[in-house]
Parts: structure tokens; sequence; C-alpha cells
């Protein structure tokens, strides 16, 4: 499955905030509501976080639409879809050596739970038999 790149690769503190809170609203989110889901918190305006659905939409990772005087904000991209992006892009960016990139990939499993482990040997698994059956 091939998965559209991701404009930007890291996001600011403030712009993964907004897009996680905006994967637990799939119904859309006004600026004022994620103000107050997290800006308040962090202690920053409701103009800081309207800046920064602003910069998420620019880049293309959010969709609005009018909602009498307020845009309310969606994602336009699945997490499952924007960590792929993400992935994707590190190892084109330095997956010329693939023993690199498995090294880092099993760096990278060493810190998960063994539940999540486990769901990563069923996808390969799956994977494996789905390509056999090719």
């Amino acid at each position: 499955m091939s998965v559209k790149p991701v404009s930007s690769m890291p996001l600011g503190d403030l712009e993964t905030l907004a897009m996680e809170h905006l994967w637990a609203e799939p119904g859309g989110s006004t600026a004022k509501q994620a103000h107050e889901a997290f800006g308040q918190a962090r202690g920053v305006t409701l103009n800081t976080v309207q800046s920064t659905l602003e910069r998420l939409f620019r880049k293309q990772l959010l969709t609005r639409h009018k909602e009498s005087h307020a845009y309310c904000y969606r994602a336009a991209i699945t997490r499952q879809a924007f960590l792929s992006s993400l992935i994707n892009q590190v190892l084109g960016r330095f997956g010329g050596d693939s023993a690199s990139s498995v090294a880092a990939m099993l760096d990278a499993a060493e810190r998960i739970d063994s539940q999540t482990l486990e769901l990563l040997e069923q996808a390969i698994r799956e994977r494996r038999q789905q390509e056999a059956r090719q």
C-alpha cells in the first residue's frame, strides 16, 4: 500500500498535541475546543492554537469547514498512515544501507512491550504469507 508522503517530517510539540486531539475527535474540533482540550493546560493562547491548526491545514494534515464563525478541523490522515509516512521518509533518506535500517528497527523494537512485539511478529508472518500467495 502506498502512503502519501507527509509534507513536513517532524511536528512540533503543539502540532503533535493538535494531531493527537483530532485523531481522538473524529467529528472534528474548533480552535476553541482544541484550546480547551490541550492549549490551556500548556499555557498557550487561543491564537497560538489557531495558528497551529492553520499550519497543519497548510501542511495538508488537516481539513476544515466553516461552522458559523469558526473553522472545524479534522485530521486528513490517520495516525497509522502518518506514522507509516514518517518511517518511510526516514528509511528513504537513510535506507540505502539495509543493515543499518534493520539494526535501527531492532533497536526500536527493544523499546516496545511484548504485546506490541507479538503484533509486529504476527503482521510480519501475515505479510510473508501474502507475498508467498502472489
